[in-house]
């Protein structure tokens, strides 16, 4: 696979805004984050500069083949909860993929053995000073007690590398004798 496009804007290695090319605009990696503030680069402009990026990576794609290495190891992934789950209520879980390179691979979802695809959201590729990147997902899911939910990574077109992170909803009742 070719890599994609891809534009974030990070502060101090964490993704503040990430640009979405199909839909022409900024989007806040927090919802506590503010707009796009006004006054930077437009959508209109950034299109301009992302058909130049495609051309460049076109002919340097080209240049390049066989010379830059096609994986840097396996990529690394956790699964967990952005807030502390409520019984019976719906639960937003992350999943952080790390160490990936080059950046190209597939994020999906399962929940108690069944593909999931309904409010599932992914992030963009953000780089590291490493020279590999980043890449969150999120989904929104109201599990029973006990319910696996897992986060299936797959990177690499031929020998593909899948690698799957668990979460498994808490049983209140065991929660509740613990306290």
């Amino acid at each position: 696979d070719p890599p994609s496009l891809s534009l974030s804007l990070t502060l101090d290695g964490r993704g503040l805004f990430w640009f979405h090319f199909p839909a022409s605009r900024w989007i806040a990696e927090s919802p506590a984050l503010p707009a796009w503030p006004e006054g930077l680069e437009t959508p209109a402009e950034l299109l301009e500069e992302s058909q130049m990026c495609r051309e460049i990576l076109g002919i340097l794609g080209k240049q390049l083949a066989g010379l830059l290495p096609q994986a840097r190891g396996i990529p690394v992934v956790s699964v967990f909860p952005a807030r502390p789950p409520s019984p019976g209520g719906a639960t937003t879980l992350v999943c952080l993929v790390e160490n990936i390179f080059p950046p190209s691979l597939t994020i999906t979802w399962t929940l108690a053995g069944a593909a999931v695809t309904g409010g599932v959201t992914l992030g963009p590729f953000v780089p590291n000073p490493d020279l590999t990147f980043v890449r969150i997902s999120r989904i929104s899911v109201n599990p029973r007690p006990g319910d696996v939910v897992a986060c299936v990574v797959t990177s690499g077109k031929d020998n593909a590398t899948t690698v799957v992170a668990y979460w498994v909803a808490p049983d209140t009742a065991l929660d509740e004798q613990l306290d």
